[in-house]
């Protein structure tokens, strides 16, 4: 309780007490776009050295089907909530229009200490189980403010998480003491290759086995905070045998970033990670690139999207319901219509199915259970109707949900990521 405690009492919650980190050098994404080389990376070395990794114990197995939160994960719940109604969803309108992320909201979110939740104590974070659950409910909780802004926000905890479960101790002791000090690295997961109906078991990305390592060649797209991370972990196929998850830094000769700009999370700095006969030593891979592994990190992943589409889809219905109850045709509220009513009323039965698929996965994950088949479940259920969510969104402001003047458009264009994005976040 008391290390979680730290995460809640984090400096955001004094708001005026906030100190400004040091600014760095980061190349946002614009509308106009770029090309630059990896951003300018600190100089990562082993803080202590570790004779084994440190995981997280799983939560152990549940007598009883339950997935009513406890009270420290309500009270992170409700700090998020408060961070996300107000720094992001104020913030939100201009960071979508310019494409990046306001560098000052990056580091308030740091300093709330997301990434702390999922590294252990003895690594300096406040993690003492396995927590994907509290992970889905924090990405939940910031995609109410915006789904952009939150992908940008805990793209460097999916970096630490994916650390922890499968980092070596030497990759640890190298990477995660930079994730749980005051001026947390940005870092991305990448998965994702531009290309139609992208599979994350089939990759063009390739890793070449050599004698002192890795040769990393191939491109990936649609990466949060491209430009200005510092590090990144990489899916390729290692000679053809198969996927696996390497650790990559942004400095790295042969490392290149362009911007992506694309129809949603447009806040979230998206940008291509282009990948020229990048070498990387042998300890960068991940995982002792297992094949379980890399299918554990896909799942893992999939339900931080799923969680992005519940916050989001709940920011919907929470607007759209004061809208047709004051929105006046033909002498009385718009929600007087059958048509009207029974919409919103979907939009509230399909949100609580695609929550109770979502934190049930999450919850046997946790547990140590199998939970390809809940993800499985909660991935189609998600993507299919946080769509139709979006979509109704934008039908029941009418004309008015065409408009930017009101922000039903951006997130309609946001939850159809859902179905098609992979990588970016990680529970």
């Amino acid at each position: 309780m008391g290390a979680l405690n730290k995460v809640a009492s984090a400096p955001i919650v004094g708001r005026l007490g906030l100190k400004k980190p040091v600014e760095k050098t980061v190349y946002q994404a614009t509308k106009t776009g770029f090309t630059t080389l990896g951003a300018a990376t600190r100089t990562f070395s082993a803080a202590q050295k570790l004779t084994k990794p440190k995981r997280l114990p799983s939560a152990g197995k549940a007598s009883l089907f339950d997935l009513t939160p406890t009270d420290e994960q309500k009270m992170i719940t409700e700090t998020v909530t408060e961070f996300a109604g107000e720094q992001l969803r104020p913030a939100a309108a201009q960071a979508d229009d310019k494409c990046a992320a306001p560098q000052e909201l990056l580091s308030t979110a740091a300093e709330l200490g997301v990434t702390l939740i999922g590294v252990p104590e003895e690594l300096g974070g406040v993690g003492v189980e396995r927590s994907a659950v509290t992970n889905v409910l924090v990405a939940e909780a910031m995609a109410h403010g915006d789904m952009g802004l939150a992908l940008a926000c805990l793209a460097p905890s999916a970096v630490s998480t994916a650390l922890v479960l499968w980092g070596s101790a030497e990759q640890q002791a190298t990477y995660l003491p930079a994730f749980v000090g005051e001026d947390v690295p940005a870092a991305a997961l990448a998965i994702q290759e531009p290309r139609p109906l992208f599979d994350p078991f089939s990759l063009r990305t390739k890793a070449y086995r050599r004698a002192d390592g890795y040769v990393l060649d191939g491109v990936k797209s649609l990466v949060p905070l491209a430009g200005q991370a510092e590090l990144f972990v990489v899916a390729a196929d290692i000679d053809g045998r198969g996927p696996a998850l390497f650790v990559v830094e942004s400095s790295t000769a042969g490392v290149t970033i362009a911007s992506e700009p694309a129809m949603g999370l447009r806040a979230a700095g998206l940008g291509t990670l282009k990948l020229n006969q990048v070498t990387v030593p042998e300890s960068a891979l991940l995982g002792d690139g297992s094949a379980e592994s890399y299918a554990e990190c896909v799942r893992l992943s999939r339900l931080g999207w799923c969680a992005l589409a519940l916050g989001t889809g709940k920011a919907v219905l929470d607007y759209v319901v004061p809208y047709v109850n004051e929105r006046v045709a033909f002498g009385e509220p718009v929600s007087h219509r059958q048509g009207v009513a029974f919409k919103v009323a979907d939009i509230g039965i399909e949100l609580e199915g695609m929550r109770l698929v979502t934190l049930r996965a999450a919850s046997r994950a946790d547990q140590g259970l199998p939970y390809a088949r809940e993800v499985a479940l909660a991935r189609k259920l998600c993507a299919d109707k946080g769509m139709a969510i979006g979509n109704d969104g934008v039908q029941l402001l009418g004309g008015h949900g065409y408009v930017k003047e009101h922000p039903v458009e951006r997130w309609y264009r946001d939850l159809r990521a859902v179905g098609l994005m992979e990588g970016g976040v990680l529970v």
